[in-house]
């Protein structure tokens, strides 16, 4: 990859970044007046129109993309992701943008923890490290020697440990599948299992509200669009450190838009949280 080749990345990194806060600041919006099933549902029948419309398009088309090697695991990745977009957004309306984002920011050291008896990838004591310090942010964020720990917190905790085992089971099965072929069973199964739920909650829904539920989808449709875009042209060390910034972009959306505040300790433990998950990805890229 040339230079500007990791510019045009870190560009499109950052804009996919500020898509996907500005989805999941819409997705507050709407679960705050309707119910979380729904909403999902919506979004993931947008998403799986965008997934059949992206593979007609490769070579072989829609037959050569949906071929998988372990159709097993493709499935269960993708109910993992469907569960936990349904805990992440449950989230944000229990906790807001902010402290959502920055507990969840620890899904990278999740990652880290779990690569040794899922993947079966050697961790060093240095990365051990900074999974024990990024866990000490965590803890600072949700202070509960202060007395004000929230059960609430454990929620985005458990979204980013679903993450995370989603992401090593994305891992896992690109030894035996193309990018191409997980993108389609993650569309398709997650609009196949977020509709055998949501169908049974549907409800009416505001002409105003018909139009963020557009914006819901389209966000998420771009967003994964530039991601892509982002990976086919730069390298996934120059463009990955970025991947951050969605924790300040929904910060400024929470704090501006939903007058959510940023206490001290979050900001503190977040602080913590992402040095220590650069560190590890800077450790990983070392030793690849």
């Amino acid at each position: 990859m040339t230079a500007q080749n990791n510019r045009l990345g870190v560009l499109l990194m950052i804009a996919a970044c500020f898509v996907f806060a500005a989805q999941d600041g819409v997705s507050r919006h709407l679960a705050a007046s309707y119910n979380i099933y729904m909403v999902v549902m919506i979004r993931y029948w947008f998403f799986a129109f965008f997934v059949l419309a992206l593979s007609a398009r490769q070579s072989g088309g829609l037959k050569r993309v949906a071929h998988s090697r372990l159709p097993l695991l493709q499935i269960l990745r993708a109910l993992l992701l469907a569960v936990e977009i349904y805990v992440m957004v449950t989230a944000f309306v229990l906790l807001g943008l902010v402290e959502s984002h920055a507990i969840f920011a620890s899904y990278p050291l999740i990652i880290t923890a779990l690569s040794g008896p899922v993947l079966g990838e050697r961790v060093g004591w240095r990365r051990w490290s900074a999974i024990a310090i990024g866990f000490v942010g965590v803890v600072v964020i949700l202070r509960p020697s202060a007395g004000v720990f929230s059960p609430f917190a454990l929620v985005p905790l458990a979204a980013a440990s679903m993450f995370a085992l989603y992401g090593l089971l994305t891992r896992y099965v690109a030894r035996a599948d193309t990018a191409a072929t997980s993108f389609f069973w993650t569309g398709t199964v997650g609009a196949v299992a977020t509709t055998a739920v949501g169908m049974w909650f549907w409800e009416p829904m505001l002409p105003v509200d018909w139009v963020w539920m557009g914006v819901l989808c389209v966000t998420g449709s771009l967003g994964h669009w530039l991601l892509i875009r982002c990976y086919e042209v730069a390298e996934a060390s120059a463009v990955q450190p970025f991947a951050y910034l969605q924790l300040a972009f929904a910060a400024v959306i929470g704090v501006s838009v939903f007058g959510e505040v940023l206490r001290p300790n979050v900001a503190a433990g977040a602080v913590i949280v992402i040095s220590a998950g650069l560190f590890t990805f800077w450790r990983e890229q070392r030793r690849r």
